[in-house]
């Protein structure tokens, strides 16, 4: 943000506390500080927690009558984003959003700056509209439209140098001194900021005109600092090699593998390239093994579902099973469960596709099918050694479902997953498998379905209150007593959640514990649908109704509940 003039500042401090987004002793405070350190009000009134930057973006657009916009909601195109020289948009953070009537809309990161937009306007020849947006946002969109500068991806490669991070079978004394050595410490530094951004996926993708990089941060997709697209082929090269992948191979989809030693922590990177007509797309996922041994009380439970759960993974025979698409945390939940009952007296054996994380006191086996290692081959073998307790990765067909069921029927307890989007249709899916209803009845113990939604971060959380409409459908679904104590939360947006208001996910459950009745009714094959409002009358409670009662605790918000249930609801419904 430019500088103001004395006058414009006491304009601007007023306009502030008018506004009764500080009060005069804070403004006191960040007054002092500015006489100090000669810093921005405010930057220092954003630093001090006085004030959110939102908020401050909407004082600002207040006191130059210019009106805020949200920028992640604008996606120009690029025959508007060529309109403004790149060195004019970054030296004075401002990007074109639309041209209309010979009007060009321009977002400002700095409202004080008005000289840029009069040479601008002789410069391109169009009159400007100019809206205020959040500088953070700014940053973004400028990288992802213009790219990185020279100068900057100079600084970003030889920030790693000083960064504790080591790659598996690397000498890099020697690297350092090779020409690739920018490029090999770029490859670094997106490993680095992935993992200090909890990231768990990075995204390399090339675009026809640019390089696309982002990280999945709890679940969402975030766009990060990407290089110039004419480095794409050596960046992408150097993430082959890491992965022990052919370089010259770039026609077929090729899978590796990359441990890395972050600040004292090991991650194991799974690399997948893909072929593109931009050139080959590379997704790194960061499977960080201390987040893999969670205990059962940080999964997400509520009292006493924790407690229903335990009695059940406890039982000494059966079959349990954890539901839900791919990402919704069902390994980390199994992982949590055999480290509950890895004790020295009992024997547990696991098949997967991969072996995520070596569990130490347990015998775990790498299914390979191209060598006809398979879950069924593999499970049958295990029988032979007399475990007590057996993980299948997963139930993909009837042969390993039908091993499974013999298993769990000669005393051993089984646990494995199924993707379904609720705990009464596994129980059908299994019978669509081809296991005789009775053999599905006998063995099946309980279903845990499960979803992840983001947690809100705690150290920008605010209480608020929904809109009467919300609160309408809660009460429908949950009842007047639910609201009575509700303390709903969001996050306002900080550094320590990257602006979103988020920082970490929990679990949201549906546990289906088999009684006498749903038994009989699976024996009858009753549609999903029916067996489903059985266990509800003996107290289960939906995925939809977990998610209320954690976003009424203020652990998540109503947004997250309604986007990650949305087409469960749509499921019950028909």
């Amino acid at each position: 943000m430019g500088r103001m003039g004395n006058r414009e500042q006491r304009v601007f401090r007023d306009t502030l506390v008018n506004m009764g987004l500080v009060n005069e002793e804070q403004l006191e405070v960040a007054l002092k500080e500015q006489q100090e350190t000669g810093d921005r009000l405010g930057d220092i009134l954003v630093r001090l927690e006085f004030i959110s930057r939102e908020a401050l973006t909407k004082a600002l657009a207040s006191h130059f009558g210019l009106s805020p916009i949200n920028l992640k909601e604008y996606n120009p195109p690029k025959k508007v984003i060529n309109l403004v020289p790149a060195t004019i948009a970054r030296r004075y953070k401002l990007l074109p959003l639309k041209l209309d009537n010979e009007i060009l809309t321009i977002a400002l990161a700095d409202p004080l700056d008005f000289l840029a937009l009069d040479n601008l306007e002789k410069t391109i020849g169009y009159k400007i509209n100019p809206v205020l947006a959040r500088e953070q946002d700014m940053e973004a969109k400028l990288t992802q439209h213009y790219g990185v500068t020279e100068e900057a991806l100079s600084t970003l490669v030889t920030e790693i140098s000083e960064s504790n991070l080591s790659i598996a079978g690397l000498e890099e004394a020697e690297e350092e001194e090779t020409e690739d050595a920018p490029i090999i410490r770029f490859v670094s530094m997106l490993i680095f900021e992935a993992f200090k951004m909890r990231a768990s996926d990075i995204h390399v993708e090339p675009m026809s005109n640019r390089l696309r990089i982002r990280y999945r941060i709890d679940g969402e997709l975030q766009e990060v600092q990407a290089p110039p697209k004419k480095i794409q082929p050596p960046i992408i090269s150097r993430i082959k090699l890491l992965a022990g992948m052919k370089i010259e191979e770039k026609r077929l989809p090729q899978d590796g593998r990359i441990l890395v030693t972050v600040m004292g922590k090991t991650l194991d990177l799974r690399v997948s390239a893909l072929p593109g007509i931009y050139g080959e797309s590379v997704v790194m996922r960061i499977l960080d093994k201390s987040s893999l041994l969670l205990g059962l009380g940080e999964l997400g439970f509520l009292g006493e579902d924790q407690k229903k759960w335990v009695e059940v993974i406890k039982t000494t025979n059966g079959i349990i099973l954890v539901t839900g698409p791919t990402g919704s945390g069902k390994t980390t939940t199994l992982y949590a469960v055999l480290n509950e009952l890895n004790t020295p007296d009992k024997k547990i054996i696991t098949v997967e596709d991969p072996v995520e994380y070596q569990l130490s006191g347990i015998n775990q086996v790498q299914v390979k099918p191209q060598i006809d290692l398979t879950f069924a081959n593999v499970l049958r073998s295990m029988l032979r050694q007399a475990p007590d307790v057996i993980l299948v990765g997963e139930i993909r067909d009837s042969e390993t479902a039908e091993i499974a069921v013999r298993a769990a029927l000669t005393g051993h307890l089984v646990f494995s997953t199924l993707h379904t989007n609720d705990s009464a249709s596994a129980l059908t899916r299994l019978i669509d498998m081809g296991i005789k209803p009775f053999l599905v009845s006998s063995s099946i113990q309980a279903v845990l379905a499960q979803r992840l939604v983001r947690t809100i971060c705690k150290k920008c959380a605010e209480d608020y209150r929904p809109s009467e409409e919300i609160l309408k459908m809660i009460e429908q679904e949950m009842g007047k007593e639910i609201l009575k104590t509700a303390t709903f939360k969001k996050g306002r947006g900080c550094g320590e959640c990257n602006n979103t208001g988020y920082r970490g996910r929990i679990g949201i459950y549906e546990l289906l514990i088999m009684s006498d009745k749903i038994r009989e009714l699976v024996m009858e094959e009753i549609v999903a649908r029916q067996i489903r409002d059985l266990a509800q009358q003996e107290g289960m409670k939906l995925l939809r109704e977990d998610g209320w009662l954690k976003a009424c605790k203020g652990i998540t918000t109503i947004e997250e509940v309604i986007s990650t249930t949305q087409s469960d609801i749509v499921d019950v419904e028909e």
